[in-house]
């Protein structure tokens, strides 16, 4: 404590000692307990182009700095910034002597945001996604409000999906060219590894690519960036999972020129928050760099994690009112242990190779290759000519009972039925797998009705980029980059499991087998009615191929009371399928490759700071971009066929904020207006929708019902809204901060939707797509996330290293995901009836109340930190706490409309029995969770 004090004065007292030399300054950064020097902490005059990376010494200098009152800001991964007022003179030299960084205790946090951010990405129809993950970087006081306070409960960053964002490691783009989304489980648990970040927000300037409009997460692997030193952690949670072992090496550079750092974890449950949900993750990273000279050094980064998590079921409100929020649907016994029907596995590892070199003092380029390759795969229960074995499955549930209907449209409940259904839903409810597996080996033949497969994505990524940083004058700096991607994505079904069979039949039964079009089962009619074992591939198989170009310049400009940036981009994005069955359904268009399918876009952004003074500045950024769709949503039907959806275009991207930023060692405060338009989007869905293949007056009853591939085109989306957070010291030890967010995230137009239905193909009819015209979605609400949210939070930070903190978070405004083809008009057709003639009785009266949109109800979070460190010799240990929603608050993160009930008939039945089969389905967030993290540096 003594050597901090003096420390401190001694900072203080630098600013009237000068040197009679040039005008600059110099100082030495250490570490607060230990007082050693530390290397590779960044020293910055802000909003300008001076900056400069301590030595192995601690120290740093600069020199021919610009008169006047600067802002010096120190700053490196595990410790508090600093900001630091300077006043530097004509021809005199600031010795700013000692700089002391404290430990953040705080950055023990990530670990407990990790597992929430996890949770249901990219599940089918969860809509459950989060930009948390994309925060961990940013020490804004927002941002990290909407990570980790309001993270828990899917709060997205001003509205957008993380597919406009971009997040890197070491410059190679990690966004999936699949969906556009980032694969966090590929460096999951490697926290260690992942802490050196570069954040910047919205559109704002990158120095490694043009990025979206979210933002820019680049995440450095350098070997010799990594802090020398030693980690173990041990970790105890309640949430996804339940414990977390973790240990991190790190050399620093050698006198040899060598550097490396290594870290592995593993993270286990066998039961996270919701029931049946196991989680086994293992972890590794490793980095090599040798030195060649002064000016070169190369990189060896290698990535690789393993996760195998089971899923959790969206439930309706009756089956959680017979269960409870953590009931899944999911599991159940077999052979005395719980099993798991959905789980997700994840391997897809990574080798980055890196140069990194200083071309001159004023100028350097990286270059990158990086290969990853591996495998996604999501487990499902098929079955095949047998009952639904799913224990939700509406007519397994007692509303199956109370709304059935006869011919004449009258209600006739059967109650006797429907209380034994649930009497027997509430004993057990979950999956019988033993009885899969007794109906499988007593069906006579060994054929298997039940089985266990896997949707499988196999991919190929080979990406090399190289990106350019060169300060072309002393106010101008250019950023330049290029990147190719080749991509080759195998996707197919492999089967996991028999259940006690000897074989699967690989046919469709939904395909017309009445004798006339028997070819219409097969799934390869090379290899027709064909018998497969555990490890075959069945079901449908193809390969997707996309070949990406992108390139981008950035020139930014810094004078002394205005800075400013413009930048631009161009990306070529190629397409193609592959069809390695010959399809019954699409016997001419399956099999071999497609047309291939080709974008070119455009993007130009730029900005201005005005410094008001050195602590207040205004910031204006705005950005127009095209973006090629996401190959997932180009071939709308690309299991069966080679079909690119009709009409499909490049996504036009408009953003645009405005900035009031008030930043001093005191108050540290932004306010901020934002607007974002995308248009022209394109979205893909599958169901199986009743009444959904009505399209003539010939049509029968049964013929109306039918699995569709649901494409929705021409979406227009409106985001705006407001952004404030402040940060106060009210005292030396306690600080209190506060953040808001008000957004309105609407539909702007009426989009497409079209059908595409399997059962309507034949020899002539190889695209049996149906256009369902306008779906009425305009100003409807996007769906996902709170809309609305607020914390208000004390910090109090003891001079003996100990930490308490506690933020209390208001969260409001989320809606539910609605159903395209409900609100279009075909939603009013009778069946059997040509097009537009309208069902008896059906009212737009009484279809505006069935399709209103829901609005979930607002609700308040506690939050509890709190962490405390010591120094024992050259060894510092400590640990960190957590407790999120500590009042145990219950509340929906998400949820969305089942599209089974496609038409008013349908639809007015179900809700007017009181107890709707086809009800929509929802997730909820955890309730009280822990983290306890225990940690040794040495």
């Amino acid at each position: 404590m003594k050597k901090l004090v003096i420390s401190t004065l001694f900072v203080l007292q630098a600013f009237f000692g000068f040197a009679q030399t040039a005008a600059g300054i110099s100082g030495k950064v250490v570490d607060a307990k230990t007082q050693k020097p530390l290397q590779n902490v960044v020293a910055s005059i802000q909003n300008t182009n001076f900056t400069q990376i301590t030595n192995a010494e601690g120290k740093f200098s600069f020199a021919g700095l610009p008169l006047g009152s600067q802002m010096l800001q120190i700053k490196s991964v595990g410790y508090k910034n600093q900001l630091l007022m300077i006043e530097i003179l004509a021809n005199q030299m600031l010795d700013l002597g000692v700089v002391v960084l404290e430990e953040d205790i705080t950055q023990e946090q990530q670990t407990s945001l990790i597992a929430i951010t996890e949770n249901d990405l990219g599940d089918d129809n969860s809509g459950s996604e989060s930009t948390s993950s994309l925060l961990q970087a940013s020490r804004d006081v927002f941002q990290q409000a909407a990570a980790f306070n309001w993270g828990q409960a899917r709060f997205k960053m001003r509205g957008l999906d993380n597919e406009y964002g971009t997040t890197m490691i070491n410059g190679i783009v990690m966004n999936k060219i699949y969906d556009g989304r980032p694969q966090y489980s590929n460096w999951g648990g490697l926290n260690d590894a992942t802490r050196n970040q570069e954040f910047t927000n919205g559109s704002a300037p990158s120095d490694y690519t043009f990025g979206g409009i979210l933002g820019t997460n680049e995440i450095n692997t350098r070997a010799s960036g990594y802090r020398k030193g030693n980690r173990i952690s041990v970790a105890g949670t309640n949430s996804n999972y339940t414990g977390r072992l973790m240990g991190t090496i790190a050399s620093g550079m050698r006198n040899d020129g060598w550097a490396y750092t290594i870290s592995a974890s593993r993270r286990f449950a066998n039961e996270g928050v919701f029931d049946g949900t196991t989680y086994s993750a293992n972890s590794f990273f490793a980095s090599i760099e040798k030195k060649l000279s002064e000016n070169n050094s190369l990189n060896l980064t290698t990535v690789f994690g393993q996760n195998t998590r089971g899923k959790n079921s969206p439930n309706t409100d009756e089956v959680t009112n017979l269960k409870d929020e953590k009931y899944n649907s999911y599991w159940g016994w077999q052979d005395g242990k719980k099993r798991n029907s959905r789980e997700k596995t994840v391997e897809e590892p990574v080798f980055i190779l890196s140069d990194y070199w200083k071309i001159t003092p004023k100028t350097n380029l990286n270059l990158n290759v990086a290969y990853q390759f591996g495998k996604i795969g999501n487990s499902k229960l098929t079955y095949q000519g047998a009952d639904n074995p799913d224990p939700t499955y509406y007519r397994n549930l007692p509303s199956y009972e109370t709304s059935l209907y006869d011919d004449n449209g009258n209600l006739t409940p059967n109650y006797a039925q429907a209380e034994a259904k649930r009497t027997a839903f509430i004993a057990d409810g979950q999956i019988n797998w033993d009885g899969l597996v007794y109906a499988n080996t007593h069906s006579g033949d060994g054929h298997s009705y039940y089985t266990s497969y896997e949707e499988r994505t196999d991919d190929k990524l080979l990406t090399a980029n190289g990106i350019l940083n060169s300060q072309l004058a002393d106010n101008i700096v250019l950023n330049a980059g290029a990147t190719y991607r080749n991509l080759k994505s195998h996707n197919f079904q492999n089967m996991l499991d028999l259940l006690g069979g000897d074989y699967f039949l690989d046919v469709n039964l939904f395909g017309n087998s009445d004798g006339f079009h028997t070819d219409q089962i097969q799934q390869d009619l090379n290899n027709p009615n064909r018998k497969i074992g555990v490890g075959d591939t069945f079901g449908y198989n193809y390969n997707l191929m996309s070949n990406n170009i992108d390139a981008f310049t950035q020139f930014k400009f810094v004078y002394k009371k205005v800075d400013f940036y413009v930048a631009q981009s161009y990306t070529h994005a190629q397409y193609q399928r592959e069809g390695l069955y010959k399809n019954g359904y699409y016997p001419g268009n399956s099999l071999g490759k497609s047309e291939k399918v080709s974008f070119d876009n455009f993007g130009f952004k730029g900005g201005i700071t005005y410094k008001i003074t050195g602590r207040q500045f205004f910031v204006v950024n705005g950005a127009f971009m095209t973006k090629a769709p996401a190959l997932r949503n180009v071939f709308n039907n690309a299991r069966v066929n080679n079909n690119a959806v009709d009409g499909v275009g490049s996504e036009q991207v408009t953003s645009a904020d405005v900035s009031y930023i008030i930043n001093n060692p005191k108050l540290k405060t932004r306010l901020t207006a934002y607007f974002s338009k995308i248009q022209n989007q394109t979205q893909s869905a599958f169901f199986f929708g009743d009444g959904a293949g009505v399209d003539d007056a010939t049509t029968s009853v049964d013929e109306s019902n039918a699995f569709v591939s649901e494409t929705i085109t021409n979406i227009n989306k409106r985001n705006l809204g407001l952004e404030f957070g402040f940060e106060y010291p009210i005292t030396s030890t306690l600080k209190v901060n506060g953040s808001a967010a008000y957004g309105e995230y609407i539909y702007d137009n009426n989009p497409n939707v079209s059908l595409t239905i399997d059962g309507r193909a034949t020899e002539t009819n190889t695209n049996p797509v149906f256009n369902f015209g306008e779906a009425k979605l305009k100003n409807y609400k996007q769906a996902g996330m709170p809309q609305t949210a607020a914390s208000l939070g004390l910090e109090y930070r003891d001079p003996k290293f100990w930490y308490i903190g506690a933020n209390i978070n208001y969260l409001g405004s989320n809606y539910i995901d609605v159903a395209p083809i409900t609100r279009t008009s075909r939603f009013y057709d009778a069946p059997l009836l040509t097009p537009g003639t309208p069902v008896d009785g059906a009212t737009y009266e009484r279809g505006a109340e069935l399709l209103k949109q829901e609005k979930f109800n607002d609700f308040n979070l506690l939050n509890v930190t709190g962490g405390k460190s010591w120094k024992v010799g050259d060894q510092t240990f400590g640990f960190f706490a957590s407790v999120n929603n500590v009042l145990d608050t219950l509340y929906k993160t998400g949820g969305f409309e089942q599209a089974r009930n496609s038409n008013f008939t349908q639809m007015n039945q179900d809700v007017s029995s009181g107890t709707p089969a086809f009800a929509p389905k929802y997730f909820y967030g955890f309730g009280r969770t822990y983290f306890v993290n225990l940690y040794l540096n040495f």
